[in-house]
């Protein structure tokens, strides 16, 4: 067992409300007499989930983006946020990421309402934190990822492995195509869509930590079996990396992707920016088959938190 999956463990036997559902997602809801509130926290730390000399502006908007992306997989709209800050010294960095997130803010009209400053001992790792608030709607579904049934299809909302390769684009100090750079520092969460697809979808996440990791914790939270038969790349991975097995299984093992995963009803018509890539099944575990033939999974299905892990396009 991993040091990050044996203190979920340990979290989830403190866990008495039901509005944690179990620490099982990404989110909690939040029920009260007029409206249903989802919260979400997540952490961008130096070195781990971005690296030191990316824009200050790129990681304000990346802080803010991955937990609205987390908010999408539950059908919310954001409402406010809160931002734990630990200062560094350097006021101009300080000035630059506070640009970016305000900009994401704006874009996506989450204000600003509270949150904590820390100073940090000289030369340590920045480590920046958000807590999103979103609203449904009273009595409204909010997917989770324990509800995939057998039968269910798998759809993703967009292509996968841009953020990974962008970051290896960065690290051979490459700047093209931007488009997989843009895909690393700046993702962009699919609200719209996760929107539509929240009242119909029996289960449903955001892909951050690598599409066969993530399937994966959806088929065990599930009681399920996932087959995965189709990995969706953009055309700047494909032209980059090609389109080999190989190719596609480095894709989905990559992460910080930030598109939708959903298991839908076999009955149900995909709405339009979906791609099928694969099926519930009764069973368990996770399977991948690509070209009509099964592929042995790698060792690494994708990011897993490690101390003293180095900068990885990946986060959850």
């Amino acid at each position: 067992m991993s040091v990050e999956a044996d203190f979920l463990r340990r979290l989830r036997a403190m866990v008495v409300d039901p509005a944690a559902r179990g620490l099982m997602d990404d989110a909690a809801v939040l029920a009260t007499s007029g409206e249903q509130l989802v919260l979400t926290s997540d952490t961008l730390v130096e070195g781990v989930h971005y690296l030191p000399d990316d824009p200050a502006e790129t990681v304000g908007w990346k802080l803010a983006a991955v937990n609205l992306s987390d908010l999408a997989a539950k059908g919310a709209t954001p409402r406010a946020c809160m931002l734990s800050y630990a200062l560094s010294g350097d006021a101009d960095w300080d000035e630059a990421f506070l640009d970016g997130l305000g900009q994401a803010l704006d874009r996506y009209a989450m204000p600003l309402i509270g949150g904590d400053t820390v100073a940090l001992p000289a030369g340590a790792p920045r480590v920046l934190s958000l807590t999103a608030i979103g609203q449904v709607a009273v009595g409204a579904h909010v997917p989770n990822r324990t509800g995939a049934l057998p039968g269910d299809i798998l759809y993703l909302s967009g292509a996968v492995g841009d953020a990974g390769a962008g970051l290896e684009l960065l690290r051979a100090d490459e700047s093209e195509p931007s488009a997989l750079i843009a895909a690393y520092r700046m993702p962009e969460p699919d609200l719209a869509l996760g929107h539509i697809l929240a009242p119909v979808a029996h289960a449903m996440m955001d892909i951050s930590d690598g599409l066969l990791i993530d399937a994966r914790s959806m088929a065990e939270a599930s009681g399920c079996a996932i087959e995965i038969t189709a990995i969706p790349l953009s055309s700047d991975y494909a032209a980059l990396y090609g389109l080999s097995v190989a190719s596609r299984i480095a894709a989905a093992t990559a992460g910080d992707d930030y598109v939708l995963l959903a298991a839908l009803p076999p009955d149900v018509s995909a709405p339009d920016g979906l791609v099928a890539v694969g099926r519930c099944a009764k069973g368990a575990g996770l399977t991948v088959v690509l070209d009509g033939a099964p592929v042995t999974l790698p060792d690494r299905l994708g990011y897993e938190h490690r101390p003293g892990q180095s900068a990885s396009a990946k986060h959850s």
